[in-house]
Order: C-alpha cells, then sequence, then structure tokens
C-alpha cells in the first residue's frame, strides 16, 4: 500500500488492508484512492466494531443519497447555481409565490441554475420561474407532503430521507441563496446558512431575504435580533449585515450576481487565505485594502500575486491573479466587507 496511511486504515489488519487495496485495483480506482480507501475502510470498522443496526441504516442511507446527489450536480458543475428557500404552503395567488417565480426566471435568464427542495409551495414557484432546463430539486420524503412538483423533469431531481443530506446539497452546491417567508424548515436553513458563514464553516456567499412588495416577515427578524441577540452578546453588532434583507426582485439579483463580479474564489494555503479575482487590482488599490482591512491581517499585509506553487501544482486556477495574506481567525466572519470592497475596485469595473 502506497502513502500514508490513514487513521482507518491503519486501524485494520494488514490482511484486511490487503483485501481493501486489491478491491480497489479490482474496481480500478486510481482518482482520489486515499479517500476511497478511507470510505471502505470506516465501513469494515463501523461493521468490526458491533455498531446498531439504526446507525449501520442511517451511515449506508446518508452515503447513499449523497452519492445520488453528486451524479445529480455533476453535469451542471460549471454552471453557477442559486439556492431558494421558502415555504411548502404558499399559495399560487400569493405575492410571495409570484416574487419567487420572478426572482428564479431573472436569474436563470442571467446564466444560473436554480435550486430548490423540490416541494410545493416556493419551491414550485422558483422551479417555474427558472424552467425545467434551469432547475435541480432535491427533495426530502415526508409522510404529509407532496411529491416532488412537476416542473422538474425526472433527471433533475434527487429525493432523500435526511434532512442534514438535503441540506448539505442545498448549501454545498449553490453559490448563492434568496430565502422567502417560511416556517421551521425555512427557518432551519437560514440560520445554518448564517452559522456557516459566521463560523468560516463555509466560503462566503450572498444572502438575500426577500419579502412580498412592504412585507415585514424578515424586517420582524432584524428587529429580534437587534433588541434581544446583540444586547445578549451572543453575537457580534454587524453579523446581520452580511443579509441582504429587501422586497425588490431587482435587488435581490443584482446582490447575488454582484457578489461574483470581481470576486471568484479562495483557497487556504497553510495558513495563508487565497483570493482569487477576475481582475488584478492596482498597486494603489491593495494599499488602500490594506488601509482598511488592516485589522484583519494577522501579520504582514495583503499582498498582490500569482498563482502560489500549490496551486500551480493542482493546476488550480492559475489563471487568475490573487490577493494573499494571514487572516486573523476571529475575523473569518468579516470576509464578506472585504469581498464587497474588492468587487467596488476602480480596477474591477470592467470584470465579468
Amino acid at each position: 500500500m502506497s502513502g500514508e496511511l490513514s487513521r482507518e486504515a491503519a486501524s485494520l489488519t494488514p490482511e484486511l488492508a490487503a483485501s481493501i487495496e486489491s478491491l480497489l485495483d479490482e474496481a480500478g480506482v486510481t482518482a482520489n484512492r486515499s479517500l476511497v480507501r478511507r470510505l471502505l475502510s470506516t465501513s469494515v470498522l463501523l461493521g468490526m466494531d458491533d455498531t446498531e443496526r439504526l446507525d449501520l441504516k442511517i451511515s449506508a442511507a446518508a452515503l447513499d443519497e449523497m452519492h445520488d446527489a453528486f451524479r445529480l450536480f455533476a453535469p451542471f458543475s460549471a454552471l453557477p447555481k442559486v439556492s431558494v428557500f421558502g415555504s411548502a404552503r404558499t399559495q399560487v395567488d400569493d405575492p410571495l409565490y409570484q416574487r419567487a417565480q420572478a426572482v428564479a426566471k431573472a436569474l436563470a435568464a442571467d446564466g444560473w441554475m436554480v435550486v430548490t427542495g423540490a416541494g410545493p409551495g416556493i419551491m414550485q414557484a422558483a422551479a417555474e420561474g427558472a424552467g425545467p432546463e434551469r432547475s435541480i430539486g432535491v427533495s426530502i420524503r415526508l409522510p404529509f407532503e407532496e411529491s416532488p412538483n412537476e416542473m422538474l423533469p425526472e433527471p433533475n431531481v434527487v429525493s432523500m430521507k435526511y434532512f442534514f443530506t438535503r441540506k448539505l446539497m442545498l448549501m454545498k452546491e449553490s453559490k448563492g441563496f434568496v430565502c422567502l417567508p417560511g416556517g421551521f424548515g425555512t427557518l432551519d436553513e437560514m440560520f445554518e446558512l448564517l452559522t456557516l458563514q459566521q463560523t468560516g464553516k463555509a466560503e462566503p456567499m450572498p444572502i438575500v431575504l426577500l419579502d412580498e412588495p412592504g412585507g415585514t416577515f424578515w424586517m420582524g427578524l432584524r428587529h429580534f435580533i437587534e433588541q434581544h441577540l446583540v444586547p445578549a452578546g451572543v453575537i457580534a453588532a454587524d453579523d446581520f449585515e452580511r443579509v441582504l434583507i429587501t422586497d425588490s426582485v431587482k435587488a435581490a439579483v443584482a446582490e447575488v450576481t454582484r457578489f461574483w463580479h470581481n470576486y471568484n474564489s479562495l483557497r487556504w494555503v497553510g495558513e495563508r487565505l487565497v483570493l482569487r479575482l477576475n481582475t488584478a487590482p492596482t498597486a494603489a488599490e491593495v494599499a488602500l485594502l490594506n488601509e482598511r482591512f488592516g485589522y484583519m491581517v494577522a501579520h504582514g499585509r495583503i499582498e498582490r500575486t500569482g498563482a502560489l506553487p500549490v496551486e500551480r501544482r493542482d493546476g488550480d486556477r492559475v489563471e487568475l491573479p490573487r490577493l494573499v495574506f494571514t487572516l486573523v481567525p476571529r475575523q473569518v466572519g468579516e470576509l464578506h466587507r472585504l469581498i464587497s470592497a474588492i468587487n467596488e475596485l476602480d480596477s474591477a469595473q470592467g470584470a465579468a
């Protein structure tokens, strides 16, 4: 067996490890072999540990569901996606239904695919707005809800048993999020988004809370946050500023698309954070960024550079210019501010 053994593989007997290696050879697994070996080793260890049947069923079903979802999304990997959340109980004549249709239609026209929970209400409205060729659905199997809506063609929908695997795919695959008013499920999805952003467990993404014209649903949430969570010290005063609350479809679309105007992606290389951009900033602009955001830098400065050696080795978007710096760990939630400033640079105004 070549390469460093994972903790899982090291826990197996040499005979079992060799059997897994032979199975990988027989299956022709070469790409990401160490990770596939880890999956197999962990599965064997679950059996050896006399894991309870229910725990095994949960593990097996979750892996099956992720496999199905990865295969569903794979053909669309090159297309940007936006997830639309909202109540399954919203009726067709509700202004929110029309809002969901409109925002999905506008984003689809701009080249985005729309991902929904594949149910009725807001989910169906968004699928209708985007159209069948621009819609993907990740449905949940419930005893009392309707089956996936008819707007989604069969190849573009996957059904899941667990909410956690469903939310993983809705969030992992998207580069933007639009939340319309809804119940516990919608609020759960919205708060998980905010948690992942606040803690730095997910890359910065645009999040829009869209309401009906003159609606107060999301403003009520803002008031609760400002009157209770911030004074209690359980969140920072600016944690909610990463979210746009609006009743304008045009503003919602602009928030999602503008976020990716110049900012392209990020990667960690050791302790250094690499921000990939579509256009290179000038030296004067980099100096200005250091003045405004120096509090985010642990040591040194924000520097303009090309692809780092490890990025060139991996062929990881080597053609793009970069900004590189060492981030103060507790400032990870502030990245959205820096990205917004990068998108507003004069040099970025011609970016696509």
